[in-house]
């Protein structure tokens, strides 16, 4: 099944490889680590960070991306893994409704994070005279209360359908499937999350990052060798981020458009292409930590900061850290926070 909502969540239609047995649960408990790790990390440095730009619009947009993906990765890879594992759903009627329920809000949570995280960088850049009076914290929270809201109402209908019943071949087992009982309503709704999911934030952060590079290239005539560095570094970081949101999510989709309107075919290549979507779409939640945070070298100093013992070193003098800033997407020494 896709990696969300499927056809069928708790159980494949095919006979287990075997190997899935021991590779995939190896292979989740890596990403799941590394994920993890990543993003708690991030978490708490910009938490530990006590000055007035700990509380930017970038720091808070980073805050809400990281949680966002830790949400996604404890929700997620957990219980796909079992799904893999085990010939049945084990964890119940809730859990079967709220897990994929809340793995698409994360999901979406994380994708429409993204997006505002790239139209900030197209603000501070490209808009710089207006950016005081809209990118603030106000402004930024307010945001992130919008890409909740919005991803708790998109997400409904994967609760509404998700239902924990049998199959004609497995009378006694449970399985989580999600049934709809109109396939117009199905085709529309996997539609909808493919263009607001997908490719309207691909569009979105497409044309945002590539304003930012134009609007740099204009400017890079008349800077320094050192600035002329920097703005080819941010060049290079914007386009591991588009590639990275490109790459990681587009065969979860292929998948899930595959199924709705095609013939998904069980076989061997099928299975190890549907794991490897898997695998990419949880990739992308270990990869935005250190593509939005430990590219940055101020971030790796705010995360030395955070967690030097006071009994060894002498921490840092407040004004280096209170001008603590994040590299990745900034245009001047005071476009950008970490």
């Amino acid at each position: 099944p896709p990696l969300l909502t499927g056809n069928v969540s708790g159980a494949t239609a095919e006979e287990p490889l075997g190997a899935e047995f021991a590779i995939v649960p190896v292979v989740f408990g890596c990403i799941f680590f590394l994920g993890v790790v990543g993003n708690s990390l991030v978490i708490v440095v910009i938490g530990r960070i006590k000055t007035r730009r700990s509380r930017s619009t970038t720091n808070i947009f980073i805050l809400n991306l990281s949680i966002a993906d830790l949400s996604f990765l404890l929700f997620c890879v957990p219980f796909q893994a079992t799904i893999y594992s085990l010939p049945e759903w084990i964890f119940g009627a809730f859990l079967c409704k709220f897990v994929h329920y809340f793995l698409m809000v994360s999901m979406l949570v994380s994708i429409f994070t993204l997006v505002a995280m790239s139209v900030d960088r197209y603000i501070a850049v490209v808009l710089s005279k207006k950016s005081p009076c809209i990118r603030n914290r106000r402004n930024a929270l307010l945001g992130v209360c919008i890409i909740w809201m919005l991803s708790f109402i998109f997400a409904v209908p994967v609760a509404q359908h998700q239902i924990l019943t049998n199959h004609p071949h497995a009378p006694n087992s449970s399985f989580c499937w999600e049934i709809w009982t109109e396939r117009v309503a199905r085709h529309t709704y996997k539609v909808t999350i493919l263009i607001i999911g997908y490719l309207l934030p691909l569009v979105l952060i497409t044309c945002s990052y590539a304003k930012v590079l134009y609007h740099l290239h204009k400017k890079i005539k008349n800077i320094s060798k050192k600035s002329e560095h920097s703005k080819r570094k941010t060049a290079q970081t914007v386009l591991l981020v588009v590639a990275a949101f490109l790459f990681c999510w587009m065969p979860h989709h292929i998948i899930a458009m595959w199924v709705e309107f095609g013939v998904f075919p069980l076989s061997d290549a099928s299975f190890a292409f549907r794991i490897t979507s898997h695998c990419l779409a949880y990739g992308n939640s270990c990869v935005n930590p250190i593509l939005y945070a430990f590219l940055s070298e101020n971030f790796r100093k705010a995360c030395r900061q955070a967690f030097t013992c006071r009994l060894f070193y002498s921490p840092p003098p407040v004004k280096k850290i209170a001008r603590i800033r994040m590299e990745n997407f900034s245009t001047t020494p005071s476009t950008t926070n970490v």
